[in-house]
């Protein structure tokens, strides 16, 4: 009778069956009124039938309703998300075993935490970059290990993850790559960081530490693009206090433009 309350009052059922789902899609039911129809036949069917059903078997019932759950598995679909996402793929395959060997619930489950771990791994090894001017005069992107720089004595390494725990070693481990490894040796290192949204403690400490060493390298560590919220952060975390007020620019624009007035300047 659920069923027939939603289709009267123009909602859907929370919690309903997949596989009834798939029935009344299958027979061509799109609106409320295919909901009301199956809760009468259904009423009819335990009014009326209950005697004749009582003598299949179970088996049978069991095979129907494995039918109309084949109906739920999209190939095609599948196949796309392997193209396109292969670790989306493994996780929907992954489930899709799970619930049919265990149960739906473990199913659900198990593909929130795979999920969950296949985000922290994106987050985990971001692909970082460094900002470079083309041939036509715009700004395009290499790997960070081409260690290239924007205009000779200024790098910019934009990283592409809110900074965390999980990925603080790796910015630490690829800003020493660039400053060791850059020719000429930088003047000045940015951090591009439109994409970070959030700065934890232990990001915060591995800054910290990255700015003291720049300082004695004699390196002006400065910073773009950055949101309110992580500016914030950084005030808070003193970052402030060892980079400078001046240190934060609006746009990687402001940056070279700031970098070329002080170098060109005697």
């Amino acid at each position: 009778m659920v069923t027939a309350y939603a289709g009267l009052s123009g909602t859907f059922v929370v919690n309903g069956s997949p596989t009834k789902t798939q029935m009344v899609d299958g027979a061509g039911g799109h609106s409320q009124l295919a909901q009301i129809i199956t809760a009468v036949i259904v009423v009819l069917v335990l009014q009326f039938l209950t005697t004749s059903l009582a003598y299949v078997p179970t088996a049978v019932l069991s095979a129907v309703v494995f039918l109309i759950g084949v109906e739920l598995i999209n190939v095609r679909e599948m196949r796309r998300i392997y193209v396109e996402r292969p670790w989306e793929f493994w996780v929907a395959l992954t489930t899709t075993v799970v619930v049919v060997t265990w149960g739906v619930e473990q199913g659900i489950i198990l593909a929130a935490v795979l999920s969950l771990l296949v985000h922290t791994r994106h987050g985990y090894r971001p692909r970082n970059v460094v900002l470079v001017t083309s041939s036509k005069g715009y700004w395009s992107t290499l790997p960070v290990s081409s260690l290239a720089q924007i205009v000779p004595g200024l790098t910019v390494y934009r990283f592409t993850h809110s900074m965390y725990y999980a990925n603080s070693p790796l910015l630490s481990e690829q800003v020493l790559q660039l400053i060791d490894g850059a020719r000429p040796p930088p003047h000045w290192f940015c951090i591009d960081a439109g994409a970070v949204d959030d700065l934890d403690y232990s990001a915060a400490e591995t800054l910290r530490a990255i700015a003291r060493t720049l300082k004695e390298r004699g390196i002006r560590m400065v910073f773009a693009v950055l949101s309110d919220n992580v500016r914030q952060e950084m005030d808070r975390s003193e970052l402030t206090t060892m980079v400078g007020e001046d240190a934060y620019y609006s746009t990687v624009g402001e940056v070279v433009s700031a970098y070329r007035e002080r170098t060109d300047s005697p």
